[in-house]
Protein backbone atom coordinates (compact mmCIF):
# COMPACT_ATOMS: atom_id res chain seq x y z
CA UNK A 1 0.00 0.00 0.00
CA UNK A 2 1.25 3.50 -0.77
CA UNK A 3 -0.18 6.53 0.98
CA UNK A 4 -0.93 9.75 -0.84
CA UNK A 5 -2.07 13.14 0.36
CA UNK A 6 -5.28 12.59 -1.62
CA UNK A 7 -6.27 9.97 0.96
CA UNK A 8 -6.27 12.64 3.65
CA UNK A 9 -3.13 11.35 5.39
CA UNK A 10 -0.52 14.09 5.75
CA UNK A 11 2.91 13.76 7.36
CA UNK A 12 4.92 16.84 8.33
CA UNK A 13 8.40 15.65 9.39
CA UNK A 14 10.13 17.89 11.93
CA UNK A 15 7.20 20.30 12.09
CA UNK A 16 8.15 21.23 15.67
CA UNK A 17 11.61 22.67 16.27
CA UNK A 18 13.83 21.15 18.98
CA UNK A 19 13.05 24.12 21.23
CA UNK A 20 9.30 23.77 20.65
CA UNK A 21 9.58 20.08 21.47
CA UNK A 22 11.48 20.78 24.69
CA UNK A 23 8.96 23.37 25.85
CA UNK A 24 6.01 21.14 24.96
CA UNK A 25 7.44 18.17 26.87
CA UNK A 26 7.90 20.40 29.93
CA UNK A 27 4.27 21.54 29.68
CA UNK A 28 2.98 17.98 29.20
CA UNK A 29 4.92 16.60 32.17
CA UNK A 30 3.81 19.50 34.37
CA UNK A 31 0.16 18.93 33.46
CA UNK A 32 0.62 15.20 34.08
CA UNK A 33 1.36 16.04 37.72
CA UNK A 34 -2.23 17.29 37.90
CA UNK A 35 -3.70 14.54 35.69
CA UNK A 36 -1.42 11.50 36.10
CA UNK A 37 -0.78 8.91 33.41
CA UNK A 38 -2.89 5.78 33.98
CA UNK A 39 -2.75 2.34 32.36
CA UNK A 40 -6.45 1.90 31.72
CA UNK A 41 -8.33 -1.37 31.26
CA UNK A 42 -10.01 -2.38 28.03
CA UNK A 43 -13.69 -3.44 28.23
CA UNK A 44 -12.38 -7.02 28.34
CA UNK A 45 -10.38 -6.25 31.49
CA UNK A 46 -6.93 -6.24 29.88
CA UNK A 47 -4.54 -3.43 30.92
CA UNK A 48 -3.27 -1.32 28.04
CA UNK A 49 0.50 -1.24 27.50
CA UNK A 50 0.27 2.51 26.86
CA UNK A 51 -0.15 4.89 29.82
CA UNK A 52 -2.68 7.64 29.14
CA UNK A 53 -3.93 11.01 30.27
CA UNK A 54 -5.79 13.82 28.48
CA UNK A 55 -6.08 17.58 28.15
CA UNK A 56 -9.11 19.66 27.22
CA UNK A 57 -12.81 19.56 28.06
CA UNK A 58 -13.01 15.83 27.37
CA UNK A 59 -10.64 12.92 27.86
CA UNK A 60 -10.73 9.43 26.41
CA UNK A 61 -11.31 6.61 28.88
CA UNK A 62 -11.83 2.86 28.76
CA UNK A 63 -13.14 0.37 31.34
CA UNK A 64 -15.79 -2.33 31.66
CA UNK A 65 -18.39 0.19 30.44
CA UNK A 66 -16.57 0.60 27.12
CA UNK A 67 -14.64 3.25 25.23
CA UNK A 68 -15.85 6.84 25.60
CA UNK A 69 -15.02 10.47 26.39
CA UNK A 70 -15.47 11.81 29.91
CA UNK A 71 -15.01 15.31 31.43
CA UNK A 72 -13.05 14.02 34.45
CA UNK A 73 -9.85 12.07 35.03
CA UNK A 74 -10.81 8.45 35.88
CA UNK A 75 -8.55 8.28 38.96
CA UNK A 76 -8.68 11.80 40.42
CA UNK A 77 -12.22 12.78 39.41
CA UNK A 78 -10.93 16.26 38.51
CA UNK A 79 -11.40 18.11 35.24
CA UNK A 80 -8.67 17.62 32.66
CA UNK A 81 -5.97 20.32 32.31
CA UNK A 82 -6.23 22.79 29.44
CA UNK A 83 -4.73 22.00 26.03
CA UNK A 84 -1.37 23.81 25.58
CA UNK A 85 -1.56 26.87 23.32
CA UNK A 86 1.01 25.54 20.83
CA UNK A 87 -1.26 22.57 20.12
CA UNK A 88 -4.31 24.78 19.66
CA UNK A 89 -2.31 26.85 17.19
CA UNK A 90 -1.28 23.73 15.26
CA UNK A 91 -4.90 22.61 15.07
CA UNK A 92 -6.05 26.02 13.81
CA UNK A 93 -3.34 25.99 11.14
CA UNK A 94 -3.57 22.37 9.97
CA UNK A 95 -7.01 21.06 10.93
CA UNK A 96 -9.82 23.60 11.45
CA UNK A 97 -9.40 27.34 12.05
CA UNK A 98 -13.02 27.82 13.13
CA UNK A 99 -13.80 24.91 15.48
CA UNK A 100 -11.21 24.14 18.20
CA UNK A 101 -10.40 20.67 19.52
CA UNK A 102 -12.05 19.68 22.79
CA UNK A 103 -9.84 16.67 23.53
CA UNK A 104 -6.13 15.95 23.45
CA UNK A 105 -5.18 12.36 24.20
CA UNK A 106 -1.71 12.01 25.71
CA UNK A 107 -0.16 8.55 25.37
CA UNK A 108 3.15 7.53 26.92
CA UNK A 109 4.99 4.62 25.31
CA UNK A 110 7.84 2.90 27.09
CA UNK A 111 10.08 0.43 25.25
CA UNK A 112 7.52 -2.38 25.55
CA UNK A 113 4.36 -0.43 24.67
CA UNK A 114 2.33 -1.08 21.53
CA UNK A 115 -0.98 0.05 20.05
CA UNK A 116 -2.91 -2.48 17.98
CA UNK A 117 -4.63 -1.51 14.73
CA UNK A 118 -7.79 0.46 15.47
CA UNK A 119 -10.07 3.17 14.14
CA UNK A 120 -10.86 6.41 15.97
CA UNK A 121 -14.65 6.15 16.05
CA UNK A 122 -15.67 7.54 19.45
CA UNK A 123 -16.03 11.12 18.19
CA UNK A 124 -19.37 12.68 17.22
CA UNK A 125 -18.41 14.07 13.81
CA UNK A 126 -15.83 12.45 11.54
CA UNK A 127 -15.55 15.58 9.42
CA UNK A 128 -13.03 16.82 11.96
CA UNK A 129 -9.54 15.30 11.55
CA UNK A 130 -7.23 13.72 14.08
CA UNK A 131 -3.97 15.65 14.49
CA UNK A 132 -1.03 13.76 15.99
CA UNK A 133 2.22 15.10 17.47
CA UNK A 134 5.20 12.85 18.26
CA UNK A 135 7.72 13.62 21.00
CA UNK A 136 10.68 11.53 22.13
CA UNK A 137 11.64 8.10 20.83
CA UNK A 138 10.77 7.18 17.24
CA UNK A 139 7.70 5.02 16.69
CA UNK A 140 7.04 2.52 13.92
CA UNK A 141 3.54 3.65 12.97
CA UNK A 142 1.33 1.38 10.87
CA UNK A 143 -1.57 2.64 8.80
CA UNK A 144 -3.99 0.66 6.66
CA UNK A 145 -7.42 1.33 5.24
CA UNK A 146 -11.09 1.37 6.14
CA UNK A 147 -11.11 -2.41 6.64
CA UNK A 148 -8.86 -4.14 9.14
CA UNK A 149 -7.86 -6.57 6.40
CA UNK A 150 -6.64 -3.81 4.04
CA UNK A 151 -2.91 -3.67 3.22
CA UNK A 152 -0.84 -1.52 5.58
CA UNK A 153 2.18 0.75 5.34
CA UNK A 154 4.83 1.31 8.02
CA UNK A 155 5.88 4.92 8.69
CA UNK A 156 8.59 6.18 11.04
CA UNK A 157 7.35 8.94 13.34
CA UNK A 158 10.27 10.79 14.91
CA UNK A 159 10.27 13.48 17.58
CA UNK A 160 8.76 16.69 16.28
CA UNK A 161 6.81 15.00 13.48
CA UNK A 162 3.15 15.91 13.02
CA UNK A 163 0.63 13.86 11.06
CA UNK A 164 -2.98 14.42 10.10
CA UNK A 165 -5.75 11.88 9.50
CA UNK A 166 -8.46 13.67 7.52
CA UNK A 167 -10.89 12.95 4.72
CA UNK A 168 -10.96 9.27 3.81
CA UNK A 169 -7.96 8.59 6.05
CA UNK A 170 -9.87 9.85 9.08
CA UNK A 171 -11.22 6.33 9.63
CA UNK A 172 -8.20 4.37 8.45
CA UNK A 173 -7.00 1.62 10.77
CA UNK A 174 -3.71 2.57 12.41
CA UNK A 175 -1.47 1.60 15.31
CA UNK A 176 2.06 1.49 16.68
CA UNK A 177 4.12 -1.66 16.13
CA UNK A 178 7.05 -0.74 18.33
CA UNK A 179 9.17 2.02 19.80
CA UNK A 180 12.87 2.48 19.03
CA UNK A 181 14.39 2.92 22.51
CA UNK A 182 17.18 5.47 22.80
CA UNK A 183 16.40 7.17 19.49
CA UNK A 184 15.77 10.45 21.34
CA UNK A 185 17.00 12.10 24.54
CA UNK A 186 14.09 14.51 24.73
CA UNK A 187 12.05 12.82 27.47
CA UNK A 188 13.75 12.27 30.85
CA UNK A 189 14.20 8.53 31.29
CA UNK A 190 13.33 7.83 27.65
CA UNK A 191 10.10 6.85 25.94
CA UNK A 192 7.66 8.46 23.54
CA UNK A 193 4.79 10.86 24.14
CA UNK A 194 2.11 11.07 21.47
CA UNK A 195 -0.52 13.82 21.57
CA UNK A 196 -3.64 13.46 19.43
CA UNK A 197 -6.02 16.37 19.07
CA UNK A 198 -9.68 15.64 18.29
CA UNK A 199 -13.09 17.21 18.25
CA UNK A 200 -15.04 14.70 20.33
CA UNK A 201 -18.38 16.47 20.97
CA UNK A 202 -20.69 17.91 18.31
CA UNK A 203 -19.54 21.34 17.12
Amino acid sequence: MSLSTTSGFRLLPGRLTPEQQRVLVEKVLAKAEEAPFVRQLTPGGKPMSVAMTSFGKLGWTTDAKGYRYEPQHPATGRAWPEIPAILLELWAELADPAVPPDACLVNFYDAAARMSLHQDRDEADFRFPVLSVSLGDTAMFRIGGLKRSDPTTSVRLASGDVCLLAGAARLYHHGVDRILPGSSRLIPGGGRINLTLRRAAPA
